[in-house]
């Protein structure tokens, strides 16, 4: 009997021997995916990226973060069928031990990386967690790594048929200087009109770029008491009144806030250099972030809110473009130095593309219907996304309420004329009610 106890009690020793040996799951948490999409954003940042452009870095690689996940949910559902021309991506070995999560986040850094310029600023982040996860669990690394390439060539694959690679070789925007209702470059570095073939991109959810085409702006006139004139007048009027005192009105710190413009200029003596700011897009990821970690959301949530917000966000782009380049409208800055004002500037610098509609209009008002379908209304949020650009945070009630604030702050930055605004807002969360819609919001 002692004999049989003691073989008894030497196995168990060794079972457990065993068991303390064996490698543990490698965890991957939300706080991942959101340095994932940071570390984009702060290289869209370096590489000056267009706005448009942008949206476009966002949301492949959520895709295909989310594809990965949505085949072991019980939440999320395939985008197959919903995303234009969208083909299943290939399936989990089920016989592997593939970490869909780990995948999923691998898959994200890595199509990233094909979006950007300067891709050894991703590889760095890369190899950072790529050392720590082989020493937690090598195998479980090599398989879900494995299988995270595998869906990023489909990825690639997928998005390299969507008319941007084409569109890089199309003729440049033809301004048309004897007119002078179209836009025209504007001060100081006088650029040519960024993306004017982008309503050739195919959408993701949209049925076509002209789907919400929105009314006509006012007829251009410059005769006063006609409500092209009113609109340019304000634009100008608002702009005096809110600078007269030499303080920084309430006013100035909005347009500053939402300014979002990549392509700022700034000119010292002979020298001209560009300041560094995020896109309008970028700017509500990270308010999507924000309402992901105070919702405390998982991986699979994470995942899901950034997706359909960036899908939203990318679709909003191309509608805001097609009419941009339809209308080709005069900008506020070219008029009131022609007829009224030539030493007036702008608060804000105006970007480099025609007015018509506002493009942070439209891309707020589809992602605040977006981030309303998730995390419903009346969610409160400190918005901190600009403190990394020196400006300080601003409180909301609800994603309306700051979309209606970055729509009136092209108002304020002097950059917009009203119908631009207002009917932009509108485009934007009609497009969002749609893409809503769709998602199954």
């Amino acid at each position: 009997m002692k004999i049989l106890k003691s073989k008894y009690y030497l196995i168990i020793a060794i079972v457990g021997l065993t068991s303390c040996s064996k490698p543990n799951p490698i965890e991957v948490s939300p706080e991942l995916f959101h340095k994932s999409v940071d570390k984009v954003m702060d290289i869209q940042i370096h590489d000056i990226f267009s706005p448009p452009v942008a949206s476009r870095i966002f949301a492949y690689p959520n895709i295909a973060a989310y594809e990965i996940l949505a085949q072991k949910s019980s939440k999320l559902q395939t985008l197959v069928g919903t995303i234009n021309e969208l083909k299943p991506i290939p399936k989990v070995d089920s016989t592997q031990q593939v970490n869909l999560e780990l995948s999923a986040l691998i898959a994200h850094m890595e199509v990233s990386k094909k979006l950007i310029f300067s891709e050894e600023k991703m590889e760095v982040l890369q190899d950072s967690l790529y050392k720590v996860w082989e020493q937690v669990n090598e195998d479980e690394f090599n398989v879900s790594k494995a299988y995270a390439f595998d869906v990023v060539e489909h990825i690639k694959q997928y998005m390299d048929a969507d008319n941007y690679n084409q569109t890089r070789t199309m003729p440049k925007f033809t301004v048309d200087i004897d007119d002078q209702t179209r836009w025209q470059p504007t001060p100081p570095s006088y650029m040519d009109g960024i993306e004017p073939h982008w309503n050739k991109i195919r959408p993701f959810l949209l049925d076509s770029a002209q789907q919400f085409k929105p009314e006509p702006h006012p007829e251009f006139s410059l005769k006063e008491g006609t409500l092209f004139h009113k609109e340019l007048m304000e634009v100008y009027d608002v702009s005096k009144a809110i600078t007269k005192d030499g303080d920084e009105s309430e006013e100035i710190a909005i347009a500053r806030f939402w300014d979002c413009n990549p392509f700022v200029s700034v000119t010292r003596g002979h020298f001209m250099f560009a300041t560094k700011k995020i896109s309008p897009g970028a700017h509500w990821i990270g308010i999507a972030k924000i309402a992901s970690r105070k919702t405390n959301a998982n991986v699979e949530e994470t995942v899901n809110t950034y997706t359909k917000t960036s899908l939203a966000i990318a679709d909003a782009f191309i509608s805001c473009w097609d009419e941009k380049y339809r209308s080709n409208l005069v900008r506020p800055e070219t008029l009131i130095n022609q007829t009224l004002d030539p030493d007036w500037l702008p608060i804000l610098q105006t970007p480099p593309f025609p007015e018509y509609t506002s493009g942070h209009s439209v891309v707020s008002g589809a992602a605040s219907v977006v981030l309303t379908g998730l995390f419903g209304d009346n969610f409160y949020f400190d918005d901190d996304t600009e403190i990394p650009y020196g400006l300080p945070v601003r409180s909301f009630n609800s994603f309306y309420d700051a979309s209606a604030e970055a729509a009136l702050s092209r108002l304020y930055g002097g950059i917009h004329y009203r119908a631009a605004i207002d009917n932009g807002l509108k485009q934007g969360k009609d497009l969002g009610h749609f893409v809503a819609n769709k998602l199954s919001l």
